[in-house]
């Protein structure tokens, strides 16, 4: 099943792998705006329930295999060396802290020190060497500590290959397993493998996305090859939309249009910072081939993740998380499945989304993208006939406005949106 209308819950990286995997909007935790570096320390909170804690309850193995960037809490060294990060030290809250049996990755993105790979709690070889900043167009990468092996262009492939062997290896146990592979791509630097280069006619943006499809490629065939695919639930989607626009790349995009006809880039409240793609497969539940225009957001994964296994919502957890399970089946034949989404830009600005009613509450993008000055300081659009966003309607409907300023007052206070 693909979804049209799916959504990230933040047109960012950091909330949203937080939205994904503790079914909370992000902007109830203490990041209000933005995203953690490498060596900041861990956001999900202590005795939060996440999707990996609770199916690891359940009896499911559980993984994690690419980019975290949810903070870890690295170790400081003490002495001459005092204030300076002691990367032989265990790493004393990351993944295996929040859910994981097993991690193998990076602490955050490809283009943010320390570029070493880490397993569970150690890093496999120290950052010992500094890596220069290196800033083009759309291949760079902040300066900073680097294991003396770590090849950025090697690290799309790693996670691919050991997928694939996580896989394979679960097909073989009893057990269940529920493996979360947040990709290093595409995302910047942009750095595609040289069997992929020119393969997209788009230029390196293109290729680094061809490349991409080739590892989900890979994973599929792994739980073919494993014999699990048919009662496999695969989720695909994006943390954010893209930053690649035309306005700014234009030379490179050659005229795609990565984030299709909508409006903005990644960062944004406009739809093009936070509308991704959303892919759902489950040969033996999901029939094949369907379309839902119904809004779902990445918070939801976790109702959904825990409903197909047959266990239910913790109390107090997965505060915003909708089970739309019911919609893949389906099962679903009303209205809106959510009352309404909340969506939340780079720097903080709120958005929400009701039925065809979208409000912003700022006069800009919240984002990257520039609009011009003295804007009314908020923004209305009919998402059903302007899904562009060009004609704002605030003016013409100042009770929508009311309405919706007030749904979200309350989800801010009563610190949900979901009922159970």
């Amino acid at each position: 099943m693909r979804f049209t209308d799916g959504h990230s819950n933040s047109s960012v990286c950091t909330p949203t792998r937080y939205g994904v995997l503790t079914g909370r909007y992000c902007w109830r935790s203490r990041l209000k705006k933005g995203v953690l570096d490498g060596n900041s320390t861990a956001l999900i909170e202590e005795g939060r329930e996440t999707v990996a804690s609770v199916l690891k309850a359940g009896g499911y193995r559980t993984a994690c295999i690419g980019k975290w960037h949810l903070g870890m809490n690295f170790t400081k060294m003490k002495g001459k060396s005092k204030g300076k990060w002691d990367y032989d030290a265990p790493i004393a809250r990351g993944p295996n802290a929040v859910g994981f049996d097993y991690y193998l990755g990076i602490a955050a993105s490809l283009d943010m020190p320390p570029y070493a790979l880490i397993q569970n709690d150690r890093f496999l070889q120290k950052p010992t060497e500094h890596f220069e900043a290196l800033k083009k167009q759309l291949d760079y990468t902040r300066g900073g500590a680097i294991a003396p092996e770590f090849k950025h262009v090697d690290y799309l492939p790693l996670v691919a290959e050991q997928a694939e062997e996580y896989i394979a290896s679960g097909a073989k146990e009893s057990e269940p397993f529920f493996l979360y592979l947040p990709l290093p791509s595409p995302h910047k630097p942009v750095v595609p493998n040289e069997a992929f280069q020119g393969k997209s006619g788009i230029g390196q943006y293109g290729d680094y996305v061809v490349e991409t499809d080739w590892v989900v490629g890979r994973v599929i065939q792994a739980l073919k090859d494993g014999g699990v695919y048919e009662n496999t639930l695969v989720i695909f989607t994006s943390d954010n939309a893209s930053f690649a626009v035309p306005e700014v790349y234009e030379v490179i995009q050659q005229g795609h249009r990565v984030n299709a006809d909508f409006r903005g880039q990644k960062t944004d409240a406009f739809e093009g910072g936070h509308r991704v793609p959303y892919i759902c497969t489950w040969p033996a539940r999901i029939p094949a081939g369907k379309v839902s225009e119904q809004v779902i957001c990445t918070t939801d994964i976790m109702a959904t993740s825990l409903a197909a296994a047959g266990l239910p919502v913790p109390g107090g957890a997965a505060e915003d998380s909708v089970n739309f399970l019911p919609i893949l089946e389906g099962q679903h034949q009303g209205g809106s499945l959510r009352e309404a989404t909340v969506h939340h830009s780079g720097s903080g600005m709120f958005a929400i989304r009701k039925d065809r009613w979208k409000l912003i509450l700022g006069s800009g993008s919240g984002g990257r993208t520039q609009v011009p000055k003295g804007l009314p300081p908020v923004q209305l659009y009919d998402m059903k006939n302007d899904p562009a966003e060009t004609t704002n309607l605030q003016a013409e409907n100042p009770e929508v406005v009311k309405e919706l300023t007030a749904l979200l007052e309350r989800y801010k206070k009563s610190g949900r949106s979901v009922t159970r």
